[in-house]
């Protein structure tokens, strides 16, 4: 995929308008096919209701096999993507790489709660659904919304490294600090959030660890034995759509055992919604202001705001389904999340773009 230019002009030009075009088909629709996949869920739901007992059978860290398989799936594709031998590139910058630490691991995880208690006073399951989300910082569709806008691939492809092995070691304890030390603290409650740190932790080394191994030993062996033109041009391209699919099959599953509960509460999916676009808008919008104020380049600056504002839904729904069980409201909420994210992201790579002609005037980036 091509990185778009950041022209100096004051109109749109062809390169905005392209946007959407330039996304991979199953990516260019995948609000539609999430909505899909809830709606054969349902149905699924309604003709098979015995289905949750059949699924937990056989279990794989707590949650049945079928949707394990489907979590490991989803999340094998995007980390055989990561340049893990370019890692030092991007942490010899530390304008670069401790803005974005801070970022993900202190700001991010710190709204998400803020909004969550705010915005879900009353819903305690979807709150921590939120809060988990929070946690779950940015490894996959951010690479492409990362390059339509124009900024540092291997950057972005690097600081998804750096998330995704801070993941594996302070998931779980940070889970815990946010979801029972931290609301004790501030006299919130906790008497319904019932966790600990083992279920998170094996979740997060499960389904994170597992795929976050088998994508480094690809790329290494692949490079090694077929180069690198071949493994980025022909063995990517062929695994990538595998992710979607994996997305597509838990979420046909979750809403067929969640079906009943979603009909009966519609509303509950728009509540969802609020918090997760004030959240994209607040730190897309921090993060970009923060860039430009450290005087990065606009790749890198859109870069750090990219970065700063997706996150692994894919782990989140791992993570709640692990946790909190497959019909659990917090697994909800981390489903309803990429069908939010996608059209907010795709909404703020129109942004980033006028930024760049707006506050980076003299700056064109070549096309990748």
């Amino acid at each position: 995929m091509n990185s778009p230019s950041v022209e100096s002009s004051s109109e749109a030009g062809p390169i905005d308008a392209s946007i959407a075009a330039r996304l991979p088909l199953l990516d260019r629709y995948l609000p539609v096919w999430i909505v899909a996949a809830m709606a054969a869920g349902i149905g699924l739901g309604r003709l098979a209701p015995g289905l949750n007992t059949s699924l937990n059978h056989v279990q794989l860290a707590g949650t049945s096999l079928p949707i394990a398989l489907g979590l490991l799936v989803m999340m094998y594709p995007v980390l055989a993507k990561v340049r893990y031998g370019e890692m030092d590139r991007v942490t010899a910058d530390r304008r670069l790489l401790v803005p974005s630490l801070v970022l993900n691991w202190i700001i991010g995880p710190a709204m998400m709660f803020a909004l969550a208690w705010l915005m879900l006073p009353g819903l305690p399951a979807y709150r921590t659904g939120l809060i988990i989300v929070g946690l779950a910082r940015c490894i996959a569709m951010v690479l492409i919304w990362n390059d339509l806008a124009g900024g540092d691939g291997t950057a972005a492809a690097v600081l998804v490294a750096i998330n995704s092995l801070f993941q594996i070691v302070a998931f779980a304890g940070l889970g815990y600090f946010y979801l029972k030390i931290l609301p004790g603290w501030l006299g919130l409650s906790t008497a319904t959030v019932h966790v600990s740190v083992w279920p998170i932790a094996r979740s997060v080394l499960i389904f994170l660890g597992i795929p976050l191994g088998a994508g480094w030993a690809t790329r290494s062996i692949s490079e090694r034995t077929r180069g690198r033109e071949w493994y980025e041009g022909r063995f990517l391209p062929r695994i990538g759509p595998l992710a979607l699919y994996g997305l597509l099959f838990t979420i046909v599953i979750l809403f067929a055992l969640q079906g009943n509960a979603i009909t009966h509460h519609p509303t509950d999916v728009a509540r969802i919604a609020l918090p997760l676009l004030c959240y994209f808008a607040i730190m897309w919008t921090g993060s970009f202001a923060l860039g430009r104020a450290l005087h990065l380049s606009y790749a890198r600056t859109a870069t750090l705001a990219f970065t700063a504002a997706g996150n692994n839904f894919e782990l989140a729904i791992a993570v709640a389904i692990g946790t909190f069980g497959v019909t659990s409201g917090q697994a909800l909420a981390g489903v309803v999340g990429p069908l939010i994210e996608v059209p907010a992201l795709v909404g703020l790579v129109y942004v980033s773009l006028w930024a760049g002609r707006r506050f980076f005037p003299h700056v064109v980036e070549s096309r990748s």
